[in-house]
This record gives structure tokens, sequence and C-alpha cells, in this order.
């Protein structure tokens, strides 16, 4: 259908039309961004669900049909009597209901003060106003006068101008603050006016008054003849469930009471009413919030380069008007819902027509926007700046239209133990394989065994498997916070790799609300980085005592604005209760985050669960989204095992041990080549940063590097080169890879620029682009543009075995007859040594993943050092690459990942 033939439908009496309105914009009600209906941001208060819950045995009674337990809670807030006090199925049931009551003498003597008791004939409606007012005068047989206020005074009420509409006998209906306006009115001028006329009925709707700080509500003042109307759907977000109540005179309010039918508030209502009514630290963060994001929503909606006008508003919506005609209103509001966002067309609002002084047509330029979260405000103005031509945003407002949150999937778990870490790094290789930068992210570990980095910092080792399975280096930012448990109630708490101390919980409680913005921060800056972020949990959401102070669940979800998936161990049995128990204890903007489901380490026959399936989905609204069979053989290393094991610092070879020296580079690239080494118990291995620290090892690893000028320089710089050279003048055993090798040769040549504009702008000097090697191998490498990015298998005749790998480096090496030691299926020559066989170098990365060679390699170490080589009794399988690729397979086999994907926001 096309744009122009729809208009006709979008003219709703009222905003909030959510089902009507995704039909326009052709996406389901949840895709939608409803800012035409004024609702609480923040949504309902955490506990509401727990309180339905709890209150769904008494659905089999009728509710009490005075509310006396929700009255007298309303009382108690406002410091009235409860007969003061009359409830309804929503505010607007007593707007309706009030009119009807006083156009007509009460139906029964409810005292002796009844003789004075209002009859009403004629309703006055200050103007612009709720539309709703003047229908339930009307349909209550009141005539009705309207009197305007314009945008001169930014729609306040005009008190002079409503007395000289009095006589006795009328009802006027003013809401504090106006809607759609958003604007206050003085009560004294109010106060005032119903001294003077005791026979006029004044009904003041304070549906948004809770907005406002520090507002009164007039029913305070104890006027005879000014009822206060108030809702509880707006401020506490619950529009579904309908409540509302009016505060006055007893002799009011039993006349209202009269005109509503019995049992209309609902017993769940009346429970929730009274338990949210106690939740004052609800209603205090809902004032300082929403002030907040109005502030900033009003700034934005202004600085779109003076295109609207903004009229200052104390609730949660803000009236607003394009100054010019073209586009109107309406066409804004056509164009927003192809962004799939709606806002109130205020066209139908009196007062707001706007007709053309010079034509007399009808030109409505005004619109209504609710205050929503703030990254979907900011995607409101980004919209409106491409809705309007040439309003774009100012430059203090760019981040209005800034890059969108890197895309991102969440795995929770119902306990810990669940399978989170090893679905998250499944996850992360299938996202890889699929072409996609990826990287996993954990705020926070738990573990005694820590992983070391190049770095020195230590980090969780969950993530170091992810990061494999994601091909990059492990970083602390993955993990920004480590607690290494060293008593029953306290732990050492690492930061960013490196520890501040011990804490007992409640310290460790109050230190991570400081910590939060590094946590975010380094996610922040990763996930710059990548296409797409894996995030793990830790523990369960369900943790109702973590919550408040969460960092690594919800609340790290909340922040990378990701979905979440449940993951649960169906093999420890109770899976589909965990799911369902784990729903019921989350907040509901938690709730909404949740995508799905996923059943781990299932044994038996999928077919046997669609039953629990469905009643998990039918509960929950969530479906589950994978059913992963138990592996009992992942092949991935245990955790342990991954960890790097020795430092430079307290590292010692034992006696039946070779020792592996891996050079620390400032810029060193594939860190991981080396973990399979770790593995092995009769290897030393040592990560050397000074030449003061190298001793005398039986071999020293030059590791891949991204700079390769700067890494050099900074071997001769740290008299480390000095040392490698002389250890290798020894007889020692010299080993480069990738980067490592160009570094052995006697040139590396820059023609391109690849490398030495970093070197340069360091302060770095070379000769016509070219550097020095350390002249250990007659190889000459030139940097090229073009990246090598392939898997290969080569031969290696020295050992006689094939292995695999992958290269992935710039340039070219070739030399002065070096002795080729590894050469492709196709013939290329990636490994070359020196003719003693004891300095080599190759462009093979996941050369020490191959076990046999690496068996080979540290056989030969032990032969020179004296040692029996131990063969293959000794070998250790490593098939980490193999095993990630097998763990993806099933993984990918039996989940959804097309819909993730698109929960993801993926292509």
């Amino acid at each position: 259908m096309a744009w122009a033939s729809k208009v006709s439908f979008m003219r709703f009496e009222h905003g909030g039309h959510v089902r009507d309105l995704s039909r326009l914009a052709g996406c389901e009600v949840g895709e939608l961004l409803d800012f035409s209906a004024n609702i609480n941001p923040l949504g309902p208060p955490d506990g509401l669900r727990q309180v339905i819950s709890r209150h769904i045995e008494t659905l089999i009674h009728y509710p009490d049909p005075q509310c006396q337990r929700l009255r007298e809670a309303i009382a108690s807030v406002f410091s009235l009597p409860a007969t003061q006090v009359v409830c309804g199925n929503g505010s607007t049931e007593i707007l309706y209901a009030l009119p009807h009551a006083f156009s007509r003498p009460p139906s029964r003597i409810f005292s002796p003060a009844t003789a004075r008791d209002h009859i009403v004939t004629r309703a006055v409606i200050p103007v612009p106003s709720y539309i709703d007012y003047r229908v339930a005068a009307a349909r209550a047989g009141l005539g009705v006068t309207t009197v305007t206020s314009g945008p001169e005074r930014g729609f306040s009420v005009d008190w002079a101008r409503v007395a000289r509409e009095l006589a006795g006998n009328e009802l006027v209906i003013v809401g504090q603050p106006g809607n759609p306006s958003g604007a206050m009115f003085d009560p004294d001028e109010l106060l005032t006016l119903s001294d003077r006329y005791p026979a006029t009925l004044f009904l003041v709707d304070e549906a948004f008054a809770d907005f406002a700080p520090g507002h009164e509500t007039l029913a305070l003042h104890g006027k005879a003849n000014i009822i206060v109307l108030r809702s509880m759907t707006k401020f506490h977000g619950i529009p579904g469930l309908r409540l509302g109540y009016a505060l006055g005179p007893e002799r009011i309010v039993e006349r209202i009471s009269d005109a509503l039918p019995p049992w209309s508030v609902g017993a769940l209502a009346q429970a929730a009413g009274a338990a949210i009514l106690r939740d004052r630290p609800y209603a205090d963060k809902t004032r300082a919030e929403v002030a907040r994001l109005r502030e900033r929503l009003h700034r934005g909606l202004l600085d779109l380069n003076s295109g609207i006008t903004v009229f200052p508003s104390v609730a949660n919506y803000l009236l607003a008007r394009l100054d010019e005609p073209n586009p109107d209103a309406a066409t804004l509001a056509r164009r927003l819902l192809a962004h799939r966002i709606a806002i109130r067309v205020c066209d139908n609002y009196e007062g707001l027509d706007d007709r053309d002084a010079s034509g007399g047509k009808p030109n409505g330029r005004y619109f209504r926007v609710a205050v929503r979260a703030e990254e979907e405000n900011e995607r409101l103005l980004h919209a409106i700046s491409r809705c309007l031509p040439g309003r774009l945003p100012r430059k203090e407002r760019i981040r209005a239209g800034a890059k969108p949150p890197t895309p991102a999937i969440m795995f929770q778990g119902t306990s810990s133990n669940a399978g989170k870490s090893v679905l998250a790094a499944a996850f992360c290789r299938i996202l890889l394989q699929d072409g996609y930068r990826v990287a996993p992210f954990k705020a926070q570990n738990m573990s005694l065994n820590s992983y070391v980095t190049r770095t020195g910092g230590e980090m969780g080792r969950a993530q170091v498997v992810q990061a494999q399975a994601c091909r990059l280096d492990p970083d602390v930012r993955m993990n920004p916070v480590l607690l290494k448990p060293n008593s029953d109630i306290g732990s050492q708490v690492i930061l960013e790799g490196k520890p501040v101390g011990n804490m007992d919980v409640n310290n460790y409680i109050r230190y991570k609300r400081r910590v939060l913005d590094t946590v975010k921060a380094n996610y922040d800056a990763l996930a710059s980085e990548v296409d797409a972020m894996v995030i793990e949990g830790a523990g369960s959401p369900g943790e109702v005592n973590l919550k408040k102070h969460d960092i690594v669940n919800m609340g790290m979800a909340a922040h990378a604005r990701s979905p979440v998936l449940i993951v649960g161990d169906i093999d420890r049995g109770g899976v589909f209760a965990s799911f369902v128990g784990t729903m019921e204890v989350l907040w509901e903007r938690e709730r909404a985050r949740v995508a799905g489901f996923i059943i781990n380490r299932f044994r038996g026959q999928r077919a046997l669960l669609a039953e629990a399936m469905e009643y998990t989905r039918d509960h929950t609204g969530a479906p589950v989204l994978g059913v992963i069979p138990y592996l009992s053989d992942l092949g991935l290393p245990e955790e342990d095992s991954v960890t790097f094991k020795a430092t430079d610092k307290d590292a010692a070879r034992g006696p039946d041990q070779v020792e592996i020296a891996i050079i620390d580079l400032p810029h060193i690239s594939n860190f991981t080549d080396f973990d399979p080494l770790a593995l092995e118990t009769d290897v030393c291995l040592r990560i050397v940063r000074e030449a003061r620290r190298l001793g005398s090892p039986d071999a020293v690893i030059l590791p891949g590097s991204k700079n390769v000028p700067n890494d050099l320089a900074y071997l001769r710089t740290s008299d480390l080169a000095e040392r490698i050279v002389a250890l290798a003048r020894q007889g020692t055993t010299i080993v480069g890879v990738c980067g490592g090798m160009q570094m052995l040769g006697n040139e590396i040549a820059d023609p391109h620029g690849i490398e030495s504009h970093e070197f340069h702008a360091r302060g770095g000097d070379s000769h016509g682009g070219a550097w020095a090697g350390l002249g250990l191998l007659p190889l000459r490498t030139i940097l090229a543009p073009e990246k090598t990015l392939k898997r290969v298998s080569s031969r290696h005749p020295e050992s006689g075995l094939t292995l695999q790998g992958y290269e992935i480096h710039h340039g070219y090496t070739s030399g002065d007859n070096p002795l080729p030691t590894m050469i492709t299926d196709d013939g290329n020559v990636i490994g070359f040594s020196s003719r003693s066989g004891r300095i080599s170098g190759t462009y093979l990365h996941g050369l020490y993943d191959n076990d046999a060679f690496r068996r080979w390699f540290i056989d030969s170490l032990r032969a020179r050092r004296g040692l029996a080589p131990l063969g293959v009794a000794a070998r250790v399988a490593y098939d980490l690459e193999p095993a990630l690729d097998r763990l993806a397979q099933v993984v990918r086999a039996n989940l959804d990942v097309e819909g993730i994907y698109r929960k993801m926001g993926l292509e």
C-alpha cells in the first residue's frame, strides 16, 4: 500500500495504537518504537511480576468491590482518610463516570450535606487538552465551552478567560500538567477561583503530576469543590493493567463511587497498586531519570538546526512544532514510520489545528513525543534529522546519528557450569567462519587458575579459549575483572590484569560500583575493533541477591544492548523448571532481552522434548533456539592446560626439561602459536622481555609481529638482539615465526610504507625504507600491500612430516641459497634454515599445533642437551583448531544460528 493511501489510518484519537501503527510500519509490535504513548521509560517497578504471581491464587474469588486495602494504601501516601479515595479501572473510567454522576441529582441521600451537592449542566475546558475531557462531558449530556491558551504563554491555562465563562453549576476540567503541552499552571489561581465559584466543580487531572519533582496534589487543600484525578498507568508503566483513582471530599467521592460499576478493579490490579505505591525508590529514580532524559531530548530536538520549536514540559513528553508548514506533522509521522518509529500527530487537538491564516486550511505542524530510554531518544533524533530536509544535528549532537552499537549476543545460564563458556567459544568460531571479525567478553570471572597474557596481565581461562576461537590473542579487555578466591569469604581482585587487593564480599560489592565504568570502557574499546561481540555471563541472572549490583549478566547485556540466550544443562535435570524460574525472577526490562533458551548436554531423542519446549514458550514467551547434544570428548584442552604456566620471573628448568624462551615483542601477534608447547611436561617455557633475563635456554623463539620495524628496533635498544646473536653463535636453536623470521634475515624493505609509517612517526630511522635484520639467515623480505591469508599444508623434509597451519602476513621473503625447510603443496617455500639447522624461520602459523612435529622439535632439543628423546609415547595431543571447528559444526547443526543473527541485527 502506498504511503499516501495510509494517511487516514494514522489519525488516531489517542497515542499508543501499537498494533495499527506496527501494521502501517510493516513490522512486528515489538519492533516499533512507540513515542505516541507517554509511559514511564523505566518500565514497571521491578517487583511487579512477583506481586502478580503471588496473587494469581486470588483469581478464584471476586475482587473487593470497595478496594479497601488499595484505598488505604493510597490514603496513606497522601495522609488522607480512605473515605476520600475512590478507585477505578484506569483514571479514564472515573473521568467518564464523574460528569455523568454530577449531571443529575444524586440517586440516594448520602448525608445531610447533600442539599448542597453539585449538579452541573456545562463543562468548561481549557484547551489544548486531553481529547477525552470533551468526549466524557458530551456523553453525559453537558454543553461544552472551550477556552484556548496559545503558544505565547506555553499553553498554560488562562484563568482570567476561564473565570469569564463561570456562573455556577459548571464542571471545569483541567490537566496539571497539561496534555499535550506538559505545562503546569499556578495552583493558587485555581484555588482562588474555587473560592469565588463554590457552585462550580473543578476536576484536576494529575495523571502525569508524579513526574513533576516537588509537586503537591491539590487534593491536600481540602476544597469542597475540587476533585483530583490520578493515574497509575503512566507513572508506573502499567497501561495494560488499568488502574487509577480520585481524591476529593467524601461526598464527591461517594457520588463518583455510586456511578461506577461494581468490581471494576480486578484483584491483580488492586494487589499491584498497593505494592507499587510502597516503592518510593522507584518513584524517586523515575523523577530524576525522566527529568534528565527529557532535558537531553529537548536539547536534541532544538539542535536540529532550529527547525523545530519545543515547548517546556515537566512531564514525560514534549510538545513540538515544525517551524515550516511543509512537511507537516502527519507527513513527518509517515516518514518516521518507515524507520519503525511512531509519534503523536496533534492535529485533532483543539487549539493545535494550526490553520493557515491566508487560506483557513488545516496545516497541522504540532506533534508530541514521549520521553523514552536514551538510546531510543537518540534513534528518534537521528530519524527526524533524516526525515526533515536540511535538519542535520549540530556538532554537539552528532551522537544522535552515531554508529550503532556493535552487534552482540550474550550467553547466560540457569546456573554455573551450564556450558556457557563452551557455547560462547562455539559461537565465536561460527561467526568467524561466517566472515565476521569477532571478540569474546566476560565482565567478571571467578577462577583460582588464571592465564598470564604476554603483557603480564591476568585473565580468565575461558576467554582465552574463546579468543582462540576468534583467532585473537588473549587480551585483558576480554575479562577486565578476575576474582581469585583466597578464603571462604574473600578473594584477590584483579582489575585489567593487575591485582588491586584482597576483599571480602561486602568490600567488593562497594568496590564493584566504582569499576563499572572501567568494565564498560573495556567492552566499548574491544567492540569498536570488531564486527560482533560474544559475551558470557556468570552464574545465573536469576541470583536475586546479586542483581542490584550486577555488572556481568543483565547489567552488561543492557550496556551492550545485546539479546540474551539462557543456557540450561539438561544432564543435571530440571532444565525447563530452571528456564521458567529464571524468567520469573527477572525484571521486565531484563526479560525483554531474552531471545531464547538453549538446552545443553542432551542425551536422547529430541522429539521427547517437544511438549516441554512448547510449555516453556507458552509460559515465558521465549522459544528454545537449540538443543545441543552431550559432547563427551570435545577435543579442547582443559582450561588449566590453556594457561601459560610459566613466566620469565619464576620459571626454572627441571632436570628432565628443555628450556624454551619466547621473546615478548611490543607488537607481538599470534601469541597463541606457542600454547601447545606449554602442554608438554618436559618443556620449561619462559616469556622474556629483558636481555638480562634471557639466560641460556635450549631454544629462543622470535614470534610474529604487527610492526616489524618497531619490534626490530626494540630488540636492539633492549640489547636482546645482541644476546640472541651471541646465543646463535654458541649453537643455541633460534626459531622465527612470520615477522620473527623476517627479523632473522639480512634485510626488511618497506617500499609501500606498510609498517614504516608508524615507525617514522615514533622517531625511528631507516635507510631508504629498509632495515638491517639480525643477519642470522640469508633472507630478504619485501613488505607488500597484499595480505596473504590462507590455510596451507607443507612438507618438512628434515622430520619427514606434513604440517598443517595458515599464513597471515604482508610481504614476500627470499634468500641467497638458504635451506628450504617447509614447502607447500603448490611448491612455495615458506620455511628456511641455516645449513646447521640450528637457526630456522617459517611463515607457518600453528606450527606447534602439529603434535608429531612438536614432539620431534622437543626431542631434537633433548638430544642436543644430552637427554633421551621421549618419542611417540610422550606425545601430547593438541588439536585446538580442528576441535573448535568440530564444536562449531555440532553447535551450528543444533542451533538456530540464522534466527540468532537476526536478533543481533546481523545481515
